[in-house]
């Protein structure tokens, strides 16, 4: 085949990879990103907090993945974004996007089961991403961040490490910690 003929297909797990191989003709390279492509640094908050709370993201997916990746943009004339339907997998589409700067047109492939008509039928039906589910998943991620980080750094040193805590679990605790005392008083 010569340099552009291709169709490229990007979704998060291997294993969807290969079944979409089986389903699509040759026109088609499909590649997973193995989950997500960038998050916010592992020891840091990375959210400007005085700068309306932008976030800093940091490169997550393997540099290995990525070069193939990369590699199969570069033979392609059209990027399809099929990762989750759901927020995450919204944002790993647009972290795509922003890391990949693809020169090709890009679609949103969406389909709700791995089936041979489903997965065809999702090309009659592509859109753009979704920037308010990627703006949910961003701001479930800085919540979690803002609530989690400062409480987990307190339970390493506190209780005991890799304890984590995030935008439930804290609030949770809370309410155990506020009913031991009342408990106590009674």
């Amino acid at each position: 085949m010569t340099s552009k003929s291709y169709h490229l297909i990007i979704v998060e797990s291997p294993s969807k990879a290969t079944t979409l191989k089986k389903f699509l003709g040759d026109k088609y390279l499909v590649e997973a990103s193995v989950g997500h492509i960038r998050d916010l640094p592992k020891k840091e908050l990375g959210i400007e907090t005085d700068k309306q709370f932008n976030p800093t993201y940091v490169q997550t997916i393997e540099k290995t993945n990525l070069k193939n990746i990369k590699s199969a943009l570069s033979k392609s004339s059209e990027l399809y974004l099929a990762t989750d339907s759901d927020r995450e997998g919204e944002a790993i589409a647009w972290h795509l996007v922003e890391l990949l700067k693809p020169n090709v047109p890009v679609k949103r492939l969406v389909f709700h089961e791995i089936t041979k008509d489903a997965i065809l039928d999702s090309f009659n039906h592509t859109r753009d991403i979704d920037m308010d589910l990627v703006k949910a998943q961003e701001t479930r991620r800085m919540i979690d961040r803002l609530f989690g980080f400062p409480v987990s750094n307190k339970l390493w040193k506190n209780v005991k490490s890799k304890l984590s805590a995030g935008r439930v679990q804290s609030p949770s605790i809370k309410i155990v910690v506020d009913r031991e005392k009342e408990r106590s008083k009674f």
